[in-house]
């Protein structure tokens, strides 16, 4: 009997103890719901740049006996439609002016009394959108949201009315499939069941959330390179779905801490990990980063610097990496400018390479037939991104440099690229495209980097051979084999395309100018100097500028309709390269092995932050050779070669000194002198197990490689 009576106390204990932590957990959500209303990605969503605090006024003063307002088109339920999502705007701001504490809203008779009257109009009408996750992740979220805070405050009848609403946030539907979208309906589903009290789907629930946080390389999820596929169709989603995913999780981890429903040390050690992938493809930790965009790069943006919220939740449950996550705080902040970490990153499973240092952040994005280009232009947004994974290369030193150019933008001149200047674009259904190569990919020693990509375009008849390589103060970035099938269009490398601050300085044979502004062809051009970033050709050569006004719409690139239809006017800095129609030759042939093609090329060094005086002979680096078999540079002053073979074949490093690969692969050798001390080296075609090299003086090398998953990452080796 005695030992019944314990088990019996001990199950009483258990339970008010997990009562006592649903308590917990539901007070401090509500809480910040409240204090960090405009830090939650449905703000970000649904208001942005607008004034909530006018937004609030105005809905309280203008809504209809039957809960409506007017302005909203209540009939367009379409994918690129759906103004409902006002109603729920309003509802939200109403809700949160209610409870915050110093507001003249606060406890207000007649605002409780429009937001059940606005609630109610809702629940009658039961608005479905065209677009499901309207129906499923905003609409339920706004709702479990709102009725936390304003439990108390609510007619029992709507209460009982917006369960079957926010139920259709449920973990068994459908669309709560392994990626960003389950983690967020469960988070809908867990809030719903603190509404509810209903702690044993609470639990269940919570633990379906914990369980995301796994690497499903080559599925929906975390890759095992810290990047985030969110569809099947294998495009980087990392700062946008992987992001959101990211701070999902963050949150539950942060209301479950010291509770019996804490996410394990081992889970957390890992969402630390990769929300620090997360981080690796934003500029400088803090500013969105362009080439990693996907059809959003088409939404107004309305903030320059990342909440540092989630980072901050972070360190309230873990003190994993806790000095790198300190300084991430301090740059959202604002309270430094620049971070201190230096590195260069490959994400293979992405084919997204970035690169950082305290002056200069780039990045460099490809695919192959291992990925997609880019994501879809799913409900008419991102409608011209086509060509933006070919090669796209930005670059980021101030943060503003892209910042909401897009309704202006050349979207055939994308920096980095070699695009077909076509008449038009193909329709938005033609955005994303399969890759047909294998040779992607880059090697880094987690330092420096080289980057290598054998391209042919799926939209266009044409290919290049295509490397970008990395150092402290400047990159070098080359093409060869440049060839196009088609006899009426261009082909075009862009060198940059960015919003104009100031003037551009073009050094002509060695003369100086300062470029009026317009549409230039520029001749025996040295370099150009513009925004405080210089592009130097080793050797002189003729280039196109651009540097006038340019004009567009938000809508003409995203259909949704709350795009705006006014015209858009921003100075921008265009250069490119025209290679011409069928440059290789017109009677010479695409595609390599039929026959030799004459070798196009370009070749043209990035600095950051330079200056005129320091332009009149860049001597750091040398190109050792610029073909579509091998591109390959020296560092002079870091004593650095930077090689990618595309085939096997050999060059000379140095007087003397031969570098002899029997395969394709991407290597970095670090020298002392003639003398080589290090080798980094990765096989971007993912199929060799080996690489074998031989240098001048050293006993023959063999790098055995990282297979399977890991694939396409380096090796360092010390001699």
């Amino acid at each position: 009997m005695r030992k019944i009576i314990t088990l019996f106390c001990l199950l009483i204990s258990c339970n008010i103890s997990a009562q006592n932590d649903l308590l917990k957990i539901k007070k401090q959500l509500v809480k910040d719901l409240i204090v960090n209303f405009d830090k939650t990605f449905i703000y970000e969503h649904l208001i942005g740049f607008d004034n909530d605090y006018e937004i609030a006024k105005q809905a309280v003063n203008t809504i209809k006996p039957d809960g409506s307002w007017s302005g909203i088109d209540y009939i367009d339920l379409s994918h690129t439609g759906f103004d409902h999502k006002k109603h729920i705007r309003n509802l939200m701001v109403m809700s949160f002016y209610y409870n915050k504490k110093d507001s003249d809203l606060y406890k207000s008779k007649s605002l409780k009394a429009a937001i059940n009257k606005g609630l109610g109009y809702w629940c009658t009408n039961n608005y479905m959108a065209a677009n499901w996750w309207y129906n499923i992740v905003l609409v339920p979220t706004a709702f479990v949201n709102i009725f936390l805070i304003m439990e108390e405050d609510i007619d029992s009848d709507i209460l009982k009315n917006v369960q079957p609403i926010i139920k259709r946030a449920n973990k068994n539907i459908h669309w709560a499939r392994q990626s960003g979208d389950r983690v967020k309906i469960c988070s809908i589903e867990a809030k719903n069941y603190l509404l509810i009290d209903d702690e044993e789907n609470f639990e269940n629930t919570l633990q379906v959330i914990e369980d995301q946080i796994k690497l499903n390389t080559g599925k929906r999820g975390i890759q095992n390179d810290f990047s985030f596929h969110h569809r099947v169709h294998r495009e980087n989603n990392t700062t946008t779905y992987g992001k959101e995913f990211a701070n999902v999780l963050v949150e539950w981890a942060c209301y479950t801490h010291n509770t019996q429903y804490a996410f394990s040390n081992e889970k957390i050690k890992l969402l630390v990990d990769y929300l620090d992938g997360v981080v690796k493809q934003t500029a400088f930790g803090k500013y969105e980063e362009t080439g990693v965009k996907n059809r959003e790069i088409t939404r107004l943006q309305d903030f320059k610097l990342y909440s540092s919220f989630s980072i901050e939740q972070m360190l309230e449950f873990s003190t994993y990496r806790k000095k790198e996550l300190k300084e991430l705080i301090k740059l959202r902040k604002g309270k430094i400018e620049k971070p201190t970490l230096s590195f260069s990153k490959f994400f293979w499973q992405s084919e997204f390479f970035v690169f950082q240092r305290p002056e200069y952040f780039s990045s460099v994005r490809m695919f192959s037939i291992r990925n997609r280009n880019i994501e879809l232009a799913h409900n008419s947004e991102g409608i011209f991104n086509h060509h933006r994974a070919d090669g796209s290369n930005h670059l980021t030193v101030t943060g503003e440099e892209y910042f909401n150019i897009w309704p202006t933008y050349d979207w055939q001149k994308i920096p980095g690229t070699t695009v077909l200047q076509k008449p038009k674009l193909p329709n938005q259904h033609q955005v994303q495209k399969d890759g047909l190569t294998d040779f992607v990919g880059a090697t880094t020693d987690g330092l420096y980097g080289v980057v290598g990509f054998d391209f042919i375009s799926p939209h266009d008849n044409i290919r290049a051979k295509k490397s970008w390589f990395f150092f402290d103060k400047e990159y070098v970035c080359m093409g060869a084999g440049i060839a196009s099938n088609d006899f009426n269009n261009p082909v075009v490398s862009t060198i940059e395309q960015n919003l104009l601050k100031g003037d551009v300085f073009v050094s002509q044979d060695s003369i100086v100018k300062n470029i009026a502004k317009g549409e230039h062809i520029l001749n025996k051009t040295d370099w150009v100097l513009v925004n405080n970033t210089a592009y130097v050709f080793p050797e002189p050569i003729t280039v196109n500028l651009n540097n006038n006004k340019q004009s567009g719409s938000w809508y003409s690139i995203n259909k949704q309709s709350s795009s705006s239809k006014e015209t858009d006017n921003k100075d921008v800095f265009k250069l490119w390269i025209d290679h011409g129609k069928r440059p290789q030759g017109e009677n010479l042939w695409l595609y390599p092995g039929k026959m030799e093609t004459k070798d196009i090329t370009y070749q043209y060094i990035v600095i950051p932050n330079a200056r005129k005086e320091n332009l009149i002979k860049h001597s750091t680096v040398d190109i050792l050779v610029n073909s579509s078999k091998i591109q390959a540079v020296k560092h002079k002053k870091l004593n650095m070669i930077q090689a990618v073979f595309y085939q096997s074949g050999k060059i000379e490093i140095a007087k003397g000194i031969w570098l002899n690969m029997d395969s394709p692969g991407i290597v970095i050798l670090h020298m002392n002198g003639n003398s080589v001390e290090e080798i980094s080296a990765s096989d971007p075609t993912r199929k060799i197990g080996k690489l074998h090299i031989d240098i001048t003086g050293l006993k023959h090398i063999v790098i055995n490689l990282p297979l399977n998953e890991m694939a396409g990452t380096s090796v360092t080796l010390q001699l």
